[in-house]
């Protein structure tokens, strides 16, 4: 991407959700979000200590180890390195989070930051906040560059995924993954496990996950030259385990650090650190002190 690109910002609404041509693929995704949502109506109903207690557990492992440290760090960034073992396992975690096999989540994320804030950015803030937010994934025949990214097709910008037998296996048995983790907690816990261990957990780290890109790029703060419309915010940040330091990863893509302050609430950093420590994480990425002096505001 050209650093010296300015993004588009002239508000274009996407085609509306009535008059597209709706693909089965379409109609999949949306209702299962409407039955993710739907379902959650019932948790108040459902209270125990042990489901709430699941739900907590699952969020951050499917959240912090599956989407922070694998999909996004490791898989989209190479920030660093871990063993192969270990690389799996977390992507597995990240299977759970119910927001795509590896394969797809990469390449539509590497795409958002080849065409970041433009009309063939996925979800770019300029089609509006619930684009961004969340009906994105119901334009993928719109003629953008969402076409492109994936949905059982080869992905070019994600063939060192591709390669492994792992992610291609996962992505061709993605929805037996999450179902099955569903029953088991229905096996444990009856009603009140699958309906907050499944349907709230996932409900809640989605909209946490989506305001990464909407809220991130729309509001907050900008301590990098960047030249898009990335946003620092603690809330978010403070949902998704340090991910909300939108405008730092834009700043510097590679790091696997995003809360460069260091009271910038980071986990997913953290955790990194410490695998780093005990010898485990190697080839760590942290943005140099020529790039920060460069991209710094006054």
């Amino acid at each position: 991407m050209d650093a010296s690109r300015e993004p588009k910002r002239i508000m274009k609404p996407p085609m509306s959700s009535l008059k597209k041509k709706w693909t089965n693929i379409d109609k999949k995704v949306a209702f299962t979000l409407f039955s993710l949502h739907f379902l959650c109506i019932f948790a108040p109903f459902q209270i125990n200590w042990g489901a709430i207690l699941i739900s907590f557990t699952l969020y951050i492992i499917t959240g912090l180890f599956g989407i922070t440290i694998s999909y996004h760090r490791n898989l989209s960034h190479k920030s660093f390195k871990i063993p192969k073992w270990l690389e799996y396992l977390f992507a597995y975690c990240g299977v759970h989070a119910s927001q795509g096999d590896p394969i797809n989540w990469v390449s539509a994320h590497r795409y958002h930051h080849q065409y970041v804030d433009t009309e063939q950015d996925p979800h770019s803030p300029i089609q509006g906040f619930w684009f961004s937010h969340i009906t994105w994934f119901l334009y993928r025949s719109n003629g953008s560059i969402i076409d492109m990214i994936g949905w059982g097709q080869k992905l070019d910008n994600a063939c060192d995924l591709e390669k492994q037998t792992f992610y291609r296996f996962i992505r061709q048995t993605y929805i037996l993954h999450p179902i099955a983790l569903a029953l088991v907690l229905y096996s444990i816990g009856g009603f009140p496990y699958f309906i907050w261990g499944t349907c709230v957990r996932t409900v809640m780290y989605s909209h946490s996950t989506y305001m990464v890109n909407s809220i991130c790029h729309m509001w907050g703060t900008q301590p990098w030259k960047t030249n898009d419309l990335s946003k620092n915010n603690w809330l978010v940040s403070f949902l998704v385990f340090g991910e909300g330091w939108h405008n730092n990863h834009h700043a510097f893509e590679y790091s696997a650090r995003m809360g460069i302050e260091w009271w910038e609430y980071d986990p997913g950093w953290y955790v990194i650190r410490f695998l780093e420590a005990i010898g485990v994480a190697t080839h760590v990425k942290l943005p140099s002190q020529t790039h920060m002096q460069k991209l710094a505001k006054e």
